[in-house]
């Protein structure tokens, strides 16, 4: 059992990020295998699609505590709808509160031991954030039709620099993909690493024995620090990835 735990906890911090296969399944010679990350997420939406059921089935007029956590959600999203979209926003509200409750879902449950962070991969965030990006465009193009790409060209731009300007706001257009889901990866991936770093640390100091027994204390004080500041990061990264969608959603319904 010490050999077992020295070398899982003596393993690279970056093996917790590695996508396993867990049922192979291979369709029209495409792999369809249901991995870790599959896994993990189709928990995280059914677990979210759970206390959402049981909130509304047991709903009181004075909430207990797992109904008051969900009508905490529910009033921070909305908040952000009103803060960014106004009025026009509430058609749109559902959509916005699935995708804070599952990058939510996603980022608490890749907290428990074990378990795997399914935002912790570009993979997952870059392609939320492409349909999210391409879902807005099309909502742009529906509400002005050609106008949209007067977003491109701010109003009272000179003539003669109107190419330079427009290719300016056409990159910076673009960028936003890959600024929104890059910073949701960047910050569960650097987090869990560090964690695990600080957790091998005292491990480490553990198996030595001796004076260093007492000296864990030290970094052990530092990974429960740790643990709690990234449950606060999770909260943080949820609520900043839709800040921002509503942010770039309002961005196409006004043509800033």
């Amino acid at each position: 059992m010490y050999n077992i735990n020295k070398s899982f906890f003596s393993a690279s911090p970056l093996e917790q990020f590695e996508i396993i296969p867990l049922i192979p399944l291979e369709l029209f010679g495409l792999n369809m295998s249901l991995t870790n990350a599959s896994i993990f997420l189709i928990l995280s939406v059914a677990l979210s699609i759970f206390w959402s059921t049981l909130v509304i089935y047991k709903n009181r007029l004075v909430p207990g505590n797992w109904q008051s956590v969900e009508e905490m959600f529910y009033d921070t999203t909305l908040t952000l709808v009103k803060d960014n979209l106004g009025k026009k926003g509430y058609a749109y509200f559902p959509f916005i509160f699935t995708i804070f409750t599952i990058i939510l879902y996603c980022n608490l449950i890749g907290m428990v031991p074990y378990s795997f962070t399914v935002t912790s991969h570009i993979a997952f965030t870059f392609g939320l954030a492409l349909s999210i990006y391409i879902g807005i465009n099309i909502i742009g193009f529906r509400t002005h039709g050609i106008k949209f790409f007067t977003i491109f060209l701010p109003k009272g731009v000179p003539l003669f620099i109107v190419p330079l300007v427009v290719a300016i706001e056409f990159v910076s257009y673009v960028v936003k993909v890959f600024t929104i889901s890059i910073r949701l990866f960047a910050n569960m991936t650097s987090g869990h690493t560090l964690l695990k770093i600080i957790a091998g640390f005292v491990w480490t100091m553990i198996s030595i024995g001796g004076v260093f027994v007492y000296l864990q204390i030290i970094p052990l004080v530092l990974l429960l620090a740790l643990v709690g500041l990234e449950i606060g990061i999770a909260l943080l990264q949820a609520y900043v990835f839709t800040l921002l969608t509503c942010i770039y959603l309002n961005d196409v319904l006004e043509m800033h």
